[in-house]
């Protein structure tokens, strides 16, 4: 029988160390690779094709949200498993709604984690205790929320605000995803207009609070 083999995001190398050991010792499991933000793991997932990525939530670059959505778009058999520290209903619903497979606490116990691995692999989803009744809720206030939601960025607007939000200047944002650097103002200024906002103070602000950058270090 064939190893299952994971790959790794997240942005502490500490925690991926601990992770790969942990998982290294389980019988039948292979650590193919490990990234510390989203658009390596995008590129990694396309190159390797793992059969799980364990997603963090919050990276640097690329989000694990946008980064779950590229994976599950072009790595058909990947089964993404985000483990986070986050269980706020915005992380998670969007998790889940992006593709994820599976939506873990941070402070599982690893019993639980090879549990999740293991109903993700087959074609289950795993929700953690500590997050099943969130989603439950989110769901119930879906309808209330239809009227108010906020505009809709596109998958590359979102990528330029968290960027922005970073503080990556212009030029640096447009060498990153290879375009020119007026393309970039034209996203910005889009960005700027959908939302309603006036500066990168409150287009960081926006971004915190919708789960696509964190402020931690």
């Amino acid at each position: 029988m064939q190893p299952t083999r994971i790959l790794i995001a997240d942005d502490h190398k500490i925690f991926r160390e601990g992770l790969r050991t942990l998982l290294t010792n389980q019988p039948g499991v292979e650590v193919i690779g490990e990234a510390d933000n989203g658009r390596t793991t995008v590129a990694m997932a396309a190159d390797l094709q793992p059969d799980v990525v364990i997603m963090d939530v919050a990276m640097p670059e690329l989000n694990g949200i946008d980064a779950t959505r590229q994976v599950a778009s072009s790595c058909a058999q990947t089964k993404v498993l985000a483990l986070s520290m986050h269980a706020d209903s915005r992380f998670v619903t969007r998790m889940l709604t992006a593709g994820a497979h599976g939506y873990l606490l941070k402070d599982c116990a690893f019993e639980e984690l090879t549990l999740a691995i293991q109903t993700v692999l087959d074609d289950d989803v795993y929700l953690s205790p500590g997050v099943a009744g969130v989603v439950v809720r989110a769901m119930q206030s879906r309808v209330d929320e239809l009227g108010t939601q906020a505009p809709e960025l596109t998958p590359r607007e979102r990528e330029v605000l968290q960027l922005v939000a970073e503080g990556r200047t212009t030029r640096d944002i447009a060498g990153l995803l290879h375009v020119s650097v007026k393309t970039i103002e034209t996203h910005r200024k889009q960005i700027m207009d959908k939302l309603e906002l006036r500066s990168v103070a409150e287009l960081t602000k926006y971004a915190v609070r919708e789960g696509l950058t964190s402020l931690d270090g």
